[in-house]
């Protein structure tokens, strides 16, 4: 089930929090920049990951924290694949590529909950009347809360509901 909540996804209770990131991403903006400021090894392992596996966009990659929690980072845009370059624009392919991934990642591994943002439409460029069809279509009927939070409010815990 889909909640659009307002507040600070770091603060969501989820069991999963999901990202859109580019494959060889540096995580200079937005969430992927807080990620990487709290938690270093997440990142650090993320650039072995895509050093040594080459991923494509559309894949997803996961990481779990000492707590427990997933964080699943989607494959949204083209790679940053020259040194020093920045990530490329994301796709509504590449989106529903992972989107995809998600779902059965989800499934494979019985996570309870999901928290998101408005993938791709910050950084990516895109618009998100094009994405939110995508995550309904790929996750809607997961017999789990789907948090999207789709505004953004630094420190501020939303109200996440319980199914």
């Amino acid at each position: 089930m889909l909640h659009d909540l307002s507040g600070d996804i770091l603060l969501s209770g989820a069991k999963a929090i999901v990202q859109g990131v580019a494959p060889n991403d540096d995580f200079h903006q937005g969430l992927a920049l807080q990620l990487r400021e709290r938690m270093p090894a997440m990142y650090k392992d993320f650039r072995h990951y895509c050093q040594t596996r080459h991923p494509k966009s559309g894949e997803l990659w996961t990481w779990m924290s000492a707590d427990g929690r997933h964080l699943v980072n989607l494959f949204t845009q083209d790679g940053a694949y020259d040194h020093g370059s920045k990530p490329g624009h994301a796709t509504l392919q590449h989106i529903n590529h992972s989107l995809h991934a998600l779902r059965s990642f989800v499934q494979k591994e019985k996570v309870g909950s999901l928290a998101l943002p408005r993938l791709a439409c910050g950084v990516g460029g895109l618009d998100w009347d094009d994405v939110r069809p995508l995550i309904e279509k790929h996750l809607g009927d997961l017999n789990i809360p789907v948090y999207i939070y789709a505004n953004y409010q630094k420190g501020v815990k939303a109200s996440e509901p319980a199914k």
